[in-house]
């Protein structure tokens, strides 16, 4: 029996397997109102048995979005134009999932493919800006990148609100798990890491002080969401930069979540000065600080917190092959698998692993409009190989 193909329940739902996907940015929104492109992409996956489908970092506030083109749900109308995706994605069988977020200092940027830097007169001329962005401290990103306005504590209030009334409209629209963003340098993050954070105020100084703003609204979530939703977190453990945020601190951080209401740590790593960065090396040695990229380099982040604070994981990060996510979770590193570009490179990745692996038939499912194609292709190949 696979361990990868087994069910968890966390709370009051039950995941029939423990693959999912990651939030997949797809920069194809206007006003961020999903349409039929996110319905197709979406869809895609609960067709593939995926266990948990996240729609992309979704905005909670107009100033919150990475790009002009991001999804954002603060209203009535994005909540509405949700509910048909949601609707799909539990008819196939998967649970719908929702990540709560804010850009803070790094949103107003084109799109990636257009390099990901800040938008500029050309995009203000199209409409697309000026952009107002907002930080712990104004401290910009990078060299090039606009400064942002240090929010104050009525600032604070208003973003505290922001994530909870879009928490309730993410559950009216009908999904069934919710995540805070707290990494790769987006808002939250930038409050956690003392690279970002410079403030002296409560939300400043010591780890406890940065960490009070996620701990709120953490805290506030939890109290206004039913109690059989779970919560997960998405943090980086390390910023991969000298005298910024470690693994240390992830773990201090973690147990926090955790008496706040948190259920699942998705750990990820870097971004908080941009990209995250990728470790080179100098004279045969890796240089320190900087994060090495490689098959699972961030399973180790999810089996420590896992195994220190006693809180579940989501392992995320180059994890490719059937086998390779398997023996992560036989091995008890973490409880679930997030994978993000695996999945747009090969979308029924899930059905073709449950085949590798020998998982119980049920999660061989093809959709019934698919499966008579499959089945008719799988015996043109055992007939094209008899000698």
């Amino acid at each position: 029996m696979s361990k990868l193909f087994s069910s968890l329940s966390i709370r009051g739902v039950t995941f029939s397997n423990r693959i999912v996907l990651s939030p997949l940015c797809m920069y194809s929104a206007k006003d961020g109102l999903p349409n039929d492109w996110h319905f197709s992409h979406l869809s895609t996956f609960a067709r593939a048995r995926i266990g948990c489908i996240f729609a992309e970092a979704t905005a909670v506030s107009s100033e919150g979005m990475i790009t002009p083109f991001c999804l954002g749900l603060w209203n009535e109308q994005q909540k509405n134009a949700f509910k048909p995706i949601v609707s799909f994605i539990k008819k196939m069988g998967s649970i719908p999932a929702f990540q709560l977020a804010h850009a803070g200092r790094k949103a107003g940027t084109k799109e990636p493919w257009r390099g990901g830097l800040p938008l500029d007169l050309e995009d203000e001329k199209k409409g697309y800006g000026p952009w107002n962005t907002i930080a712990p401290s104004a401290i910009p990103v990078a060299d090039g990148w606009k400064i942002p306005k240090e929010m104050n504590e009525n600032d604070i209030d208003s973003l505290i609100n922001s994530y909870v009334k879009s928490a309730k409209l993410a559950l009216e629209a009908g999904f069934e798990v919710l995540e805070i963003h707290a990494a790769h340098g987006y808002l939250l993050h930038s409050f956690l890491s003392p690279i970002a954070n410079k403030r002296n105020d409560q939300y400043g100084g010591s780890l406890e002080g940065r960490a009070k703003l996620l701990e709120k609204i953490t805290k506030e979530i939890r109290n206004n969401i039913p109690d059989r939703i779970p919560l997960f977190c998405r943090i980086s453990a390390i910023d991969g930069i000298e005298n910024g945020w470690e693994l240390e601190d992830s773990l201090k951080l973690s147990s926090i979540l955790s008496n706040s209401g948190v259920d699942v740590i998705d750990c990820s790593s870097g971004g908080i000065s941009g990209r995250p960065r990728f470790a080179v090396k100098d004279n045969g040695e890796m240089l320190k600080n900087n994060i090495e990229r490689g098959l699972g380099f961030q399973v180790p982040y999810a089996n420590e917190i896992r195994e220190k604070v006693r809180i579940k994981t989501m392992a995320v990060g180059v994890i490719v092959d059937p086998v390779q996510a398997e023996n992560i979770i036989i091995e008890n590193k973490a409880d679930l698998i997030a994978m993000g570009r695996e999945l747009m490179y090969n979308p029924f990745w899930s059905l073709h692993a449950a085949q590798e692996l020998g998982a119980d038939p049920k999660y061989l499912m093809w959709p019934d409009q698919y499966r008579w194609g499959v089945n008719r292709r799988a015996k043109i190949e055992k007939f094209s190989n008899v000698k």
